[in-house]
């Protein structure tokens, strides 16, 4: 992957994951496979249970990575949400999005701590241009100084197993594996945006 690609996917994450907690919603993890340096799209996890479910869904993200024959992934999470979703102990710093680039021979561990401040509010009733109604819980990040990429960092167990499978190839007898990985992962409730390139 080029710095440009790295570089908009990590503005995209910061973005999207501002705008989740400025909705007062905790950031879900997403992961972005790539082909031969070109992005296949984003999915985004699916309502889940906490415990067993959570991690079950975080390691089903790598099904399209898979089925897509992805040579790289990122995945995206927040190290809070991960933890307290799949009943994990807290690794690393919190509040922190993370990124991992991973390739099947190892992977790079990004993380941009921030501190979660609440968010200006606006009278009830007024919503001055490029602001929105109060929402409880609404919060925003104040990003800190991040800390070098660790190749080889320490993962949340799903967030490893998800990695691992990416890099799997699905056993699907199917003349569309790719196709049909994508619309079972929609029907389970995952968020699925696929690039013109690989557009159904």
């Amino acid at each position: 992957m080029d710095t440009q690609t790295w570089d908009a996917l990590v503005a995209s994450m910061k973005n999207a994951y501002t705008a989740d907690l400025a909705q007062g919603r905790a950031p879900r993890p997403v992961i972005m496979p790539l082909v031969r340096g070109e992005l296949v799209g984003l999915v985004w996890l699916r309502p889940a249970e906490t415990g067993e479910d959570a991690m079950t869904a975080i390691v089903e993200l790598s099904n399209v990575a898979a089925a897509a024959g992805a040579d790289e992934v990122v995945l995206a999470w927040d190290t809070e949400n991960v933890a307290t979703e799949c009943g994990l102990p807290v690794v690393g710093p919190a509040p922190c999005l993370n990124l991992v680039h991973a390739t099947k021979d190892g992977h790079v561990l990004h993380q941009l701590p921030c501190t979660h401040q609440p968010l200006a509010s606006t009278p009830k009733g007024s919503t001055p241009e490029g602001s929105t109604p109060e929402v409880p819980d609404a919060v925003e990040p104040r990003w800190l100084p991040a800390p070098p990429p660790q190749p080889g960092g320490e993962l949340a167990p799903p967030i490893q197993a998800a990695l691992t499978y990416s890099f799997t190839p699905l056993d699907l007898d199917h003349p569309s594996p790719f196709g049909v990985t994508v619309l079972l992962m929609e029907d389970d409730g995952y968020a699925v945006h696929l690039t013109d390139s690989f557009a159904l």
